[in-house]
């Protein structure tokens, strides 16, 4: 039987349809190598790129909190200050051109006592760096018993003794200029020194931590003479400082320093 124009035309229809059908499939074969290609490049070049970090608490900076909570507050913390707000002895000590140092106590024992003993730093004739006697004064002695002050039969001290307090006190601030510890190193560098420094407040809790910073000059080394490991500069210089919470009846401190010159 002979075809009709119909039956003629048909399979060329479904040929194209299949036709279509290949080439539909295909595109979708492509597009999706193309997205899976696409991903992999990617996460290959997210690797050497560094994400954004989190900032970190404590910079000034609240971390977001979880949707639907109340982020944390952020109360600074403080270390309670030795001699201010924490029993102990913190020590100012500004060097001056001609060897002497302006010095600042502020003490705080332990209780209230109505009786101070007061000493000096040991002749310089057998510490280490110095070598050589010196003989230690404090002079314009002030002492602050509670914000008070303590009246005194003498402003200087020559030697270890004991100053009554008009009400007992545990909360102290002495200044007064120490001299006569310092020991010259050479006529080359008239500013090269040695300096033995303690406290003037001399405490029967013994193990009572002393803080001692040191200013006017430049710090080189420190030597703790009475401590184990004897060499007590922290840091380097020219910013050196010296170890912190030394115990009291310890804190005996053999400073090499540069003194400043005079203006």
């Amino acid at each position: 039987m002979a075809s009709t124009p119909a039956q003629e035309f048909l399979p060329g229809v479904v040929s194209g349809v299949e036709d279509l059908r290949r080439r539909a499939s295909g595109a979708r074969w492509l597009a999706t190598a193309a997205l899976t290609l696409g991903l992999s490049a990617t996460a290959a070049c997210s690797s050497d790129v560094p994400r954004p970090v989190a900032p970190s608490p404590g910079l000034g900076i609240t971390p977001a909190a979880p949707s639907g909570r109340t982020p944390p507050s952020q109360t600074p913390t403080t270390t309670p200050a030795i001699g201010a707000t924490r029993p102990g002895i913190r020590m100012v000590v500004v060097a001056r051109p001609d060897g002497s140092f302006d010095i600042t106590e502020d003490v705080m024992l332990p209780k209230a006592t109505n009786i101070l003993q007061v000493q000096l730093p040991v002749s310089g004739e057998q510490l280490p760096g110095m070598m050589t006697k010196t003989s230690p004064i404090a002079t314009n002695l002030r002492i602050l018993a509670n914000g008070s002050t303590v009246p005194l039969i003498s402003s200087s001290v020559t030697t270890t003794t004991d100053v009554p307090l008009t009400t007992a006190a545990a909360n102290l601030r002495l200044t007064y200029r120490l001299s006569g510890s310092t020991v010259r190193r050479t006529e080359s560098k008239p500013e090269r020194a040695t300096s033995a420094i303690r406290p003037l407040t001399a405490i029967v809790e013994g193990g009572l931590p002393t803080n001692l910073t040191v200013a006017g000059g430049e710090l080189l080394n420190a030597v703790c003479p009475l401590l184990t490991e004897t060499r007590c500069a922290v840091g380097n210089p020219p910013k050196l400082s010296v170890l912190q919470g030394i115990p009291a009846d310890k804190a005996l401190v053999v400073l090499q320093l540069d003194l400043p010159l005079s203006q």
